[in-house]
């Protein structure tokens, strides 16, 4: 079998190219073996290109413990990337994921800008909403908490930060499990509120499915940036990740909700191989 290995902003994926719908996406056993980091290729996530009339391609995508996943923002914009390196689309991609159409751009320089589907209001999350907890559906769900105003440089991120001193796994993998949250779950995003709305916001992710943190979350990062409209951010939102920068623009609705949402940021080919 051969396969694949893409990032975006960390966020790693093992991807296949299945248009011939070879690959049994029932052994979800061999699917989480194959993600496993010691005794596989590794990754936070696998996911197949598949034909689909009227679309470009169609994209399956399963967690790292080989459960079929619903959308994943970095996941998408790492398998357009996979298209165009396979020749299926150049520089726009219409495909369909977990939760329906979606539309996509590549810039020269390899940027890809995702369009997520439109986002109802943020409101009090189930569970800690004492704490101004907000709870938020961009294609997976997020329980989104910010933490207090930050007063680093905008690039000093070597200045030890509040969500440096956040066990992230431990809370985390307390608000995933919650039984608010039953029985799906959900991802928890932490963030902090820069001096200036306008710089990076320092996001942290614990994901369900990979049951662990992960370097960065495209969906959360959509979900932190429309969140931080309550705390003076304006469109577009930049994210600063444990993997990197990542971009959220969008149009505010008169009822709080969201519409024309873009998630932008880098995917990057890493290897390919055989297993």
């Amino acid at each position: 079998m051969t396969f694949h290995k893409y990032h975006g902003t960390g966020n790693d994926f093992i991807l296949l190219d299945d248009r011939a719908a070879a690959f049994d996406a029932t052994d979800h056993e061999k699917i989480a073996a194959l993600c496993h980091r010691h005794f596989g290729i590794g990754a936070d996530g696998l996911m197949l290109l598949r034909d689909r009339a009227d679309y470009d391609f169609e994209m399956l995508y399963f967690n790292a413990d080989g459960r079929p996943g619903s959308l994943c923002g970095n996941g998408s914009r790492c398998v357009v990337a996979f298209a165009k390196h396979l020749g299926l689309v150049e520089d726009k991609a219409h495909f369909r994921a977990a939760d329906g159409p979606h539309d996509a751009q590549i810039d020269s320089d390899g940027t890809v800008h995702l369009k997520i589907q439109n986002v109802a209001p943020a409101r009090p999350a189930p569970v800690h909403a004492q704490l101004g907890d907000v709870y938020l559906h961009t294609g997976s769900p997020h329980h989104v908490r910010f933490l207090a105003q930050a007063t680093h440089d905008e690039h000093d991120y070597d200045h030890p930060h509040l969500l440096d001193e956040l066990d992230v796994i431990s809370v985390g993998n307390d608000i995933r499990h919650d039984q608010a949250y039953d029985p799906v779950g959900t991802n928890v995003n932490f963030a902090e509120i820069p001096a200036d709305p306008a710089q990076p916001w320092p996001i942290r992710t614990f994901e369900r499915g990979v049951e662990d943190e992960t370097l960065s979350c495209g969906t959360g990062a959509v979900a932190v940036a429309l969140a931080a409209v309550a705390h003076g951010a304006t469109s577009p939102v930049r994210l600063h990740t444990l993997g990197g920068e990542l971009q959220v623009r969008f149009e505010n609705q008169a009822d709080g909700s969201f519409a024309d949402v873009w998630l932008s940021g880098p995917a990057v080919r890493v290897y390919g191989g055989a297993v």
